[in-house]
């Protein structure tokens, strides 16, 4: 007789098969408990996160990502309300990924971005998860990615990725990313304008803020100069014109337009290969920053690696030597 042999199971194991099948089934408590699980920090959740994630995998990619941004005050938060709350009254479902800043001194965020978009918290087809960036340069948090699969899995079909603002390395999100739009202020001053032209660089849409009342003329004005600019740029995607349009988040005006205008360019970047390549590149760029992030981190796993350059530290600031000196002296040990 034939003996089989079955690997033994713990009940760990068998809750993250549950887990899944239930964030499979739309479940939002499931999803919440995924998105936890895969943001610990502690190694034995780390191989349960990775169980997980392989579990829902074949059930990713099958959404709209839109990457959301704009100086503090730009009305990021209203304009996801509005226009997420349009969406799931069009049938769609959407998820909302806010991440908010970490304190530099202790780590600490505030989270209050259900608190800000109690209408569409409330909404049955839209789940908001607010993150912290927790050190993370970007405007994002480290598991962002994996967030993003675990709603996709969920079977969301449309997220929304607000970042915590404008800076040098929004390059990330523009890499995660099917769709980048970018929120700026109504009458912002010529320095302020100039200060975003690298953001404008990488948007596809550019969102003139707060068009409503006294402002209406005002919006008209930028909106026109912001498309004088835009000509002269290069696009952030080949042969799209990236435009400049007034919208009203808390009127609810131009929201409809701004969809129309992201359903054309899937439409458009599907039919010229773009939105293949695109997420595919996306998928290559994840995976080097993983390798940069192990590699990081198993340095410094050794308790001698650790107190090495902590010594080194000491020296540099007492001078006996220079930060490139104690780098080569750091690897050559």
């Amino acid at each position: 007789m034939t003996t089989r042999h079955f690997r033994k199971v713990n009940k760990r194991e068998l809750s993250v098969a549950s887990l899944a099948d239930d964030i499979r089934a739309g479940s939002k408590q499931a999803l919440a408990k995924g998105i936890t699980l895969i943001e610990s920090v502690k190694a034995e959740d780390r191989i349960y996160a990775n169980e997980l994630l392989e579990r829902l995998y074949p059930y990713t990619g099958n959404c709209i990502r839109i990457g959301i941004t704009g100086v503090p005050g730009a009305g990021k938060s209203t304009f996801i309300e509005s226009f997420g709350t349009m969406l799931c009254e069009q049938h769609n479902r959407v998820a909302v990924l806010a991440i908010d800043p970490s304190s530099t001194r202790n780590g600490g965020s505030i989270l209050g971005d259900k608190t800000r978009m109690e209408t569409l918290a409330r909404h049955p087809s839209a789940f908001i998860r607010p993150s912290p960036t927790a050190g993370t340069l970007g405007g994002v948090h480290k598991k962002t990615r994996e967030t993003m699969m675990l709603c996709e899995a969920a079977g969301y079909n449309i997220l929304l990725i607000e970042t915590v603002g404008v800076g040098q390395s929004e390059t990330l999100v523009r890499n995660m990313v099917d769709f980048f739009l970018l929120l700026v202020l109504t009458g912002a001053g010529d320095e302020l304008q100039g200060m975003k032209k690298g953001i404008m660089e990488i948007a596809d849409l550019l969102l003139v803020n707060k068009s409503d009342g006294e402002n209406v003329p005002v919006a008209k004005r930028a909106v026109r100069e912001f498309n004088q600019l835009l000509h002269f740029l290069q696009p952030a995607t080949p042969e799209w014109q990236t435009k400049a349009m007034a919208v009203s988040s808390l009127k609810k005006d131009g929201l409809d337009d701004v969809w129309t205008i992201i359903e054309a360019f899937v439409k458009f970047t599907k039919e010229n290969d773009y939105f293949e390549s695109r997420r595919n590149q996306q998928l290559t760029d994840w995976f080097t920053q993983m390798i940069h992030d192990r590699l990081v981190e198993q340095f410094f796993v050794s308790n001698t690696t650790r107190d090495t350059v902590k010594q080194l530290e000491k020296r540099i600031l007492l001078g006996e030597v220079s930060p490139s000196n104690a780098l080569d002296e750091l690897f050559s040990k």
